[in-house]
């Protein structure tokens, strides 16, 4: 299937069911999972028009599942495997759809607050996510002399824009006041392998982190990292 065309039928659908990786499905018609509130609270706030194209979008699979056409052609999204029968899935989509469908209707926006699943912390800090995956991980040790020459090696190879989106992020998750535990549970989420350098707490890392993000930028030659190993 092409891209657009998944996009345009499967795209948001994609997104809510991305969102019960790892998550119980444990929707009743009462009450939504805390996988879907958990995109709930978060699109509300980023993309408020997408709910009611994955309710559409939802209720669409369920009336018209793939048939054996499209299912030998390949053209169908293929529904992750979120731990429901094959036999009760269709009418779990459902229950999401009148969910979403139910909060649109109220226009009861989820109070702003700390994301509780992966889902939600990968969703809201993206370039976040992809600064401390990408640089962070296990193998920073096997790449680089310790985390200022990672964080060099970031500034030096990434686009200005995306380096100020991930300022922006890291200043968004600070002012979330968290416990120190609950930032260190938040970064492992975010792709961090690593412990904070010495003797900073995972906030106040944080801190040095959006010091050195939203600090003036200048060209640089090949001095600047071993200015950082120095």
């Amino acid at each position: 299937m092409k891209q657009l065309q998944h996009d345009r039928k499967y795209g948001e659908l994609d997104q809510v069911l991305s969102a019960f990786l790892g998550q119980p499905a444990d929707d009743t018609p009462e009450q939504p999972s805390a996988a879907l509130q958990a995109y709930l609270r978060h699109t509300w706030h980023a993309r408020p028009w997408a709910i009611g194209i994955a309710e559409h979008q939802l209720r669409d699979y369920a009336h018209n599942p793939p048939g054996r056409l499209k299912l030998k052609l390949g053209e169908y999204y293929p529904l992750p495997d979120v731990s429901i029968g094959e036999e009760s899935v269709l009418d779990w989509l459902l229950v999401l759809a009148d969910h979403l469908r139910a909060s649109v209707d109220s226009g009861e926006v989820p109070a702003p607050g700390p994301p509780r699943t992966h889902w939600e912390w990968r969703a809201r800090f993206p370039e976040l996510a992809q600064l401390l995956g990408g640089w962070f991980s296990q193998d920073m040790s096997d790449e680089f002399t310790g985390h200022e020459a990672a964080l060099a090696d970031y500034l030096d190879t990434t686009d200005q824009h995306l380096i100020a989106r991930a300022a922006g992020e890291v200043a968004e998750l600070l002012a979330l006041d968290l416990e120190e535990s609950d930032y260190a549970v938040g970064l492992a989420e975010l792709g961090l392998e690593m412990e904070p350098p010495a003797p900073y707490s995972p906030s106040g890392w944080l801190a040095l982190l959006a010091d050195r993000l939203g600090g003036p930028r200048a060209e640089y030659g090949p001095s600047r990292k071993a200015e950082y190993d120095s």
